[in-house]
Parts: C-alpha cells; sequence; structure tokens
C-alpha cells in the first residue's frame, strides 16, 4: 500500500450570511496516494472548487466557515495550522492551477517576475537566481525563456494557461490542484495543456487533483475518480469502476449525455431539471428529484455510502443490500 499524501475526512464548509446558509460541501471523504492523480467531476455549483479551496486554506471567512471534519497533509492537519504556517506550504508543498489565467496573472508585472516571486518567497536565492530558475521553468511548459520580459497581455490564452503552470510548478510541489485547466482553451491547445501537466507530473513525481466537468479529460490522465453531486461524493472508484461498473444514477445520467461513437443514437439522453438549491437542500438524496430510479425512502433520512466492490463506493439506497456501510471512501 503506497503512502498517503493527502486525507480528507468528513469535510463540510458552509457559506454562512444574516439571509442564508449555502452548504456547499456536505462531508466529503477521499484519500490520495503519493504520485496518484484524482479526477473530481460534477456539474457548476457541485462543490468542486470549494473543496480545492478548502484544501488550500484559501475559503474568504466570511461568509466561508468549515463546519467540521479534517485535512491530513503528510500526516498534519491542515485545518490545525497557522496562516502563516499556511503560507509556507502553499506555493511551495501545494499548488494551484486556478480556472482563469486571465485573472490568475497580474497585469502589470511581467511573466517573469510573477513566477520568480514564487521560487524567491519559498528558497533562499537572490532575485536573480530566481529570475534564471523562472526562465528555465519557461522553456520547460515550451515558452522561450527570452520572454521572461513581457506582460500577461502579450501572451495568447493558452500561453497564459502554461504560465500559470509554470508557476504553480516552480517550487516542485508534492500536490497540485488544477481547478479546470483547460475549460477557456479551445480543444487544440486542451491537448497541449493536459500533455504538458501529465509530463510534469511524471517528472516531479506529483500527485494531483484535477477538477472537471469533462470525463474524457479525467479518462486522459487521472487513476481515480470522485463523482460529486450537491456536496457529495455520490461515487469513487477507479477508471475502471466509473467507466466499466457505473452504479450510480447520476453518474450513468453523465455518461449518458456524452455521444459515443461505437453506438447509433439518434438523441442523447440529458439529465433533466436542475441541481437543488445549495441553500435550501432536500432532506434524504440530493438527487432524487432528478433520479428515474428514485424510490420513497430516497426522499429522507442520511444515505448510506455502499462499497459495492473492493475500492468502489456509491452513496444510493439502490444498492444497500449490496453492502455494507461505510464513513470514508
Amino acid at each position: 500500500m503506497e503512502e498517503n499524501i493527502l486525507e480528507i475526512k468528513d469535510l463540510t464548509i458552509h457559506y454562512v450570511t444574516d439571509e442564508e446558509t449555502v452548504e456547499a460541501v456536505n462531508g466529503i471523504t477521499l484519500t490520495l496516494q503519493k504520485g496518484e492523480s484524482l479526477g473530481l467531476v460534477g456539474e457548476t455549483g457541485a462543490g468542486k472548487t470549494t473543496t480545492a479551496l478548502g484544501i488550500m486554506r484559501l475559503i474568504p471567512d466570511p461568509p466561508g466557515r468549515y463546519i467540521s471534519g479534517e485535512i491530513i497533509y503528510k500526516g498534519e492537519d491542515l485545518l490545525k495550522k497557522s496562516e502563516n504556517e499556511m503560507r509556507k506550504i502553499r506555493g511551495h508543498e501545494i499548488s494551484m492551477i486556478f480556472q482563469d489565467p486571465m485573472t490568475a496573472l497580474n497585469p502589470v508585472l511581467t511573466v517573469g517576475e510573477q513566477i520568480a516571486e514564487v521560487i524567491q518567497l519559498h528558497h533562499k536565492i537572490s532575485a536573480a537566481d530566481a529570475l534564471i530558475r523562472a526562465t528555465e521553468m519557461m522553456e520547460l511548459v515550451g515558452i522561450e525563456g527570452s520572454r521572461h520580459t513581457e506582460y500577461p497581455h502579450q501572451f495568447s490564452g493558452g500561453m497564459k494557461q502554461r504560465i500559470v503552470i509554470a508557476i504553480a510548478l516552480a517550487c516542485d510541489p508534492s500536490l497540485l490542484i488544477a481547478d479546470e485547466p483547460t475549460t477557456a482553451l479551445d480543444v487544440t491547445i486542451q491537448e497541449q495543456v493536459l500533455d504538458l501537466i501529465e509530463n510534469l507530473k511524471k517528472k516531479f513525481g506529483t500527485s494531483m487533483i484535477l477538477i472537471t466537468h469533462d470525463l474524457g479529460v479525467v479518462a486522459e490522465v487521472c487513476d481515480k475518480v470522485a463523482i460529486i453531486y450537491g456536496g457529495e461524493i455520490v461515487e469513487y472508484g477507479t477508471l475502471e469502476h466509473i467507466y466499466n461498473n457505473t452504479k450510480h444514477p447520476y453518474t450513468i445520467g453523465l455518461f449518458g449525455s456524452i455521444p459515443n461513437f461505437n453506438e447509433k443514437t439518434r438523441r442523447l439522453k440529458p439529465i433533466y431539471g436542475l441541481m437543488p438549491n445549495p441553500a435550501d437542500l432536500p432532506d434524504g438524496c440530493t438527487f432524487a428529484e432528478r433520479c428515474p430510479d428514485a424510490m420513497e425512502c430516497c426522499r429522507s433520512g442520511k444515505i448510506p455510502n455502499i462499497e459495492i466492490e473492493p475500492g468502489h463506493f456509491v452513496r444510493c439506497r439502490k444498492y444497500q443490500s449490496q453492502g455494507g456501510e461505510t464513513d470514508g471512501e
């Protein structure tokens, strides 16, 4: 059994205002081993980004609150760390590629300065040496090092994303969180960026959490998959489990809405309805209103998390007779 680099136990994060409480993440549990890649998949508003920001301890407070749970990184609970301790971990031990490179980069600093800044923050080296390291990182992500004096607006969208990746990997982090890194890019550039992330991950031995709503991307770069809906992980397992032995009705619906070139179909099968309001989640299964297999017992009480085969977990009453309930994924 390889060593776990990250263990999240019963993580619950809410956004509390005077008007309402948004239950963004509700009891998420997962593990990540060294060198492993985990795909976190779900619709917009499912709680993917909040989970990532929660790991980084970047939840805005107020209104964000950690209600319960533990985030164990290399044997230590990040939720018990001080802000100064977290500053030493962010960018060095754990890095994040944010969704939009347009807003992630500072428009008034050169890209070289921005890459060198994170290197100087975490390593005791001179500004000149940091800049040399920054140009090396630019070369590593496929951009000429001589362009380190240029500003973000002088780069295309794909190149900006490469710069953001260079910043994230500049200090050789042990854990990389990639939050929809290819969403704003065209298909050709998406493929290049994914290949780049995968090659750099192998080069540095980095573990990765990839947040996306694209199951094709997950199949290409991930070892395990967690399907998230309504702030909960509803199905969790290896690629083999999720793609070849799909069980949860929501996961089945996701695959049903993707074109299959091996089958002739006149019409795709969408998942009807909308995600529930996280400020007013229903009792019982959060997917029950959209589920074709919903039973009356699905609409109340805590939904059990069933291990239907070793390492394959489904949060659904439909499989309650097939396995034992567990608290962890």
